[in-house]
């Protein structure tokens, strides 16, 4: 990959380096300040992207409400975002070798943040299914190329930053639920409040892809197709991901419910406990670079199994709400960082970062749609404390597949 620039273009003079230092370092001083910006705003566009998702999950309700329908058929079209975003991330390699990684970025990010303004318009439940998988199809596009390019970033500052990006996210999916319960808390009608919110967002989405790096493709680099199946690496690298996602899903959407009915707590509590689940990961995330240099990838998915395999015996064996809660904090401590290594690890698997992230992304994101509902039919067929059992043995996974992320960097 190379740095775009105008072809044919006269390059401009060297900046004058000072007497007695030699220009090389000038240069190299300056490329490494242009990495350091690009670097903050790759970590803006994460926030971005994030903050939609946010947006439109405190809504839900009112959605739900304007559609007119019942929490079976909900359930039915949440299940759209993520086969939208499965079936389109493929495609976001392709696009970004066309257009050039920031203008692709650009593009894709833009789309995403006006698409917040559909789920909100639709009066029925067939209309409501279209505008989610639209919804989550412009969703995953930008989140390849994004992971993509905060590779990219990271390889040319020779130090971890993919956990701390993914903390922005985390940090944009918080700010966005702010805004949403206050404007829920205000009653305002959720097609309003989209409207705005997406507007907001796509200036400053377009303000922060301004100074990502500009990548685009080597000359003689053959284009990636149009639609592909992931290469094996990359189905490897998305099992590992896969685990994790698996425990993220059913932590979110069931710890409450588990605390609730296995162990009598308030509602309260319950929820509470899904909240510092979240929170737990956002901390994990923005920590986990410093980890990560410090341990290295493999090390550090094998120490995040060993903690999320004994917050999942924690969770099955808890004699009362503190053990269990405990339990789900070190879940969440220890899947963070995963799916930032794994994206990372995906990019330096082959010769296509955009296609190989797109496979890792696909494998995950299947997990995510999966996870919440097949926790519900084993619960429904034996017990939670069985589903979470099965969350267990997926975490113990991470430390036994944790080499796959063990990539030497592309050359």
């Amino acid at each position: 990959m190379t740095d775009g620039g105008t072809a044919g273009a006269v390059p401009a003079p060297a900046p004058a380096a000072a007497p007695g230092t030699d220009p090389g370092d000038v240069e190299g001083l300056a490329e490494r300040a242009r990495v350091i910006r690009a670097r903050w705003a790759i970590a803006a566009v994460f926030a971005v992207h994030g903050a939609v998702i946010g947006n439109f999950a405190t809504r839900v309700p009112w959605i739900r409400d304007h559609a007119g329908i019942g929490p079976g058929q909900l359930g039915i079209a949440l299940a759209f975002p993520a086969i939208g975003a499965s079936l389109a991330m493929p495609l976001a390699a392709a696009i970004s070798h066309r257009l050039g990684a920031r203008f692709a970025l650009r593009i894709l990010l833009s789309l995403w943040t006006l698409a917040l303004a559909l789920p909100s318009s639709a009066p029925n439940l067939v209309v409501l299914c279209v505008t989610l998988f639209v919804f989550g199809a412009s969703a995953g596009m930008p989140d390849v190329a994004m992971n993509a390019l905060g590779v990219e970033t990271e390889n040319r500052l020779g130090r971890s930053i993919m956990s701390g990006l993914h903390g922005m996210w985390s940090l944009g999916v918080l700010i966005g639920s702010a805004v949403g319960t206050l404007a829920a808390h205000l009653d305002l009608d959720a097609r309003l409040h989209h409207l705005g919110a997406a507007l907001v967002l796509l200036l400053l989405g377009l303000s922060a892809t301004r100074g990502v790096l500009d990548v685009s493709p080597d000359p003689d680099q053959e284009a990636p197709p149009r639609f592909a199946l992931p290469p094996k690496s990359a189905l490897l690298i998305g099992i590992v991901g896969f685990c994790a996602v698996f425990g993220e899903g059913a932590s979110l959407d069931w710890s409450a419910v588990y605390l609730k009915d296995e162990l009598g707590t308030s509602a309260g509590l319950a929820a509470a406990t899904t909240t510092a689940f979240a929170l737990m990961m956002a901390v994990a995330r923005f920590a986990g670079d410093a980890v990560v240099d410090r341990f290295g990838p493999v090390g550090t998915v094998r120490a995040g199994g060993v903690l999320a395999t004994a917050g999942g015996l924690l969770v099955v064996t808890a004699p009362a709400p503190a053990f269990a809660m405990a339990g789900f904090g070190l879940l969440g401590l220890g899947i963070a960082v995963v799916v930032p290594l794994a994206f990372a690890a995906a990019a330096r698997s082959g010769p296509n970062a955009s296609q190989a992230i797109a496979g890792v992304a696909t494998v995950t994101y299947t997990s995510g749609l999966i996870a919440p509902s097949l926790i519900g039919g084993l619960a429904h067929a034996t017990s939670l404390v069985a589903s979470f059992g099965v969350v267990t043995a997926l975490s113990f996974g991470l430390i036994a597949g944790a080499n796959v992320l063990r990539v030497k960097a592309k050359t």
